[in-house]
C-alpha cells in the first residue's frame, strides 16, 4: 500500500484563508436494512464519479505522492505566523470535539505540515502527534519549528498502536485517497487502537454539497466523496456506536467572517428550500463542500 497521508492538503472549502467551522449538527443516522437501497455506497457510487485503483498507475500515484508539496496540493508557511488563518478553526474543532482531558493522547494521521498538532498544543494538549506519508510534508513541519510530525504508511503507522491505546483519531482530508478493501482496513485498524468512548474525527469531501466538485476533482489522487449518510453507513457498519456530522461553514472571529456567515446562512436557507421542494426533507442537511464528521466507538 502506498504511503498517502496527505491530508490538510485540500481545499479548505468555507474558511481557508480565513476562517472555520459554524455549526450545523446533522442528527445520528442508523441506516436500517429499508433504506440501505436509498444511501448504501454502491448507490451513492453511481452519483459520485470515483477514480479507482485501477485508473491510475502505480507510476503516477508514486509521482503524485512523492510530490505532494511541489505539486501544489500542500502549501506549508515560511514561518508560524502563516498559520494564523487556520488557528480558528482549530481552535473550534478542538473545542467541540477533544475530549476535556488534556493528557488525552491524540493522533493526527495525515498531519501534514503539523497545523493542527501545533494548534492542539497551544491548547494545552500535551500528547498529540502526527504522522504523513509524504517526507516534504514532514520535512516543512520540521521547518517551522513543530515537533513530532514522523513520516511513515497511514494503515502500518496504525497497526503499530496497541488496541485501545489512543483516545482521539483525526483523519483530515485522508480518507477520500482509498477506497474498497484498503478503506475497510483503515476503518478497522482506527476502531481497533481508539478506547472505549474515543472519538474519530473526520474531514471528507461532502458529495451532498452541489459545490463538491472543487475539493474533490482538485486532487488527482482522490478515490472517493462522502455524505453524511455514507459515513455513518461505513462507520456503524465496522463498530462504532454512533455517529454525528456537521459543516464546514465559517466561524465568525471579525468583521469580514461576519459577512461571510450571514451571507452562508442566506445560501443555505435557499439550498433548504431547493431540497424541501425536491425530497420533502426540511432538516438534517450538510451542504458545505466538505463536512466533518465525529464516530464515537
Amino acid at each position: 500500500m502506498a504511503a498517502v497521508d496527505a491530508g490538510h492538503a485540500e481545499s479548505y472549502a468555507g474558511w481557508a484563508g480565513h476562517d472555520g467551522l459554524l455549526r450545523s449538527r446533522a442528527p445520528n443516522r442508523r441506516l436500517r436494512g429499508h433504506s440501505l437501497r436509498h444511501w448504501d455506497l454502491r448507490t451513492e457510487a453511481r452519483h459520485v464519479e470515483r477514480r479507482g485503483s485501477s485508473s491510475m498507475s502505480g507510476a503516477l500515484q508514486k509521482r503524485l505522492y512523492g510530490a505532494y508539496v511541489t505539486g501544489g496540493q500542500a502549501r506549508a508557511p515560511s514561518d508560524l505566523r502563516g498559520l494564523a488563518p487556520r488557528v480558528p478553526y482549530f481552535k473550534r474543532l478542538v473545542k467541540d470535539h477533544f475530549p476535556d482531558n488534556r493528557s488525552a493522547r491524540v493522533v493526527d494521521l495525515g498531519a501534514g505540515y503539523g497545523a493542527l498538532v501545533h494548534v492542539a498544543r497551544l491548547c494545552g494538549y500535551t500528547q498529540v502527534e502526527g504522522i504523513d506519508g509524504a517526507q516534504e510534508q514532514v520535512d516543512a513541519a520540521q521547518a517551522l519549528g513543530i515537533e513530532g510530525i514522523r513520516c511513515g504508511d497511514l494503515l502500518a503507522s496504525l497497526r503499530e498502536f496497541s488496541e485501545s491505546s489512543v483516545d482521539v483519531v483525526v483523519t483530515f482530508d485522508v480518507l477520500e485517497h482509498f477506497e474498497g478493501d484498503e478503506l475497510v482496513e483503515i476503518v478497522d485498524a482506527v476502531h481497533h487502537c481508539l478506547r472505549p468512548g474515543g472519538r474519530w474525527i473526520l474531514h471528507v469531501p461532502n458529495g451532498e454539497s452541489p459545490f463538491f466538485g472543487a475539493p474533490f476533482h482538485g486532487d488527482l489522487t482522490h478515490k472517493l466523496a462522502f455524505t453524511r449518510q455514507s459515513i455513518s453507513q461505513l462507520l456503524l457498519a465496522s463498530g462504532f456506536s454512533s455517529t454525528s456530522a456537521y459543516e464546514d461553514a465559517p466561524i465568525v472571529h471579525g468583521l469580514f467572517s461576519f459577512s461571510r456567515a450571514l451571507a452562508w446562512a442566506a445560501i443555505r436557507t435557499g439550498l433548504r428550500i431547493y431540497s424541501a421542494v425536491e425530497t420533502g426533507e426540511t432538516s438534517g442537511h450538510v451542504f458545505t463542500r466538505n463536512l466533518l464528521a465525529v464516530g464515537i466507538k
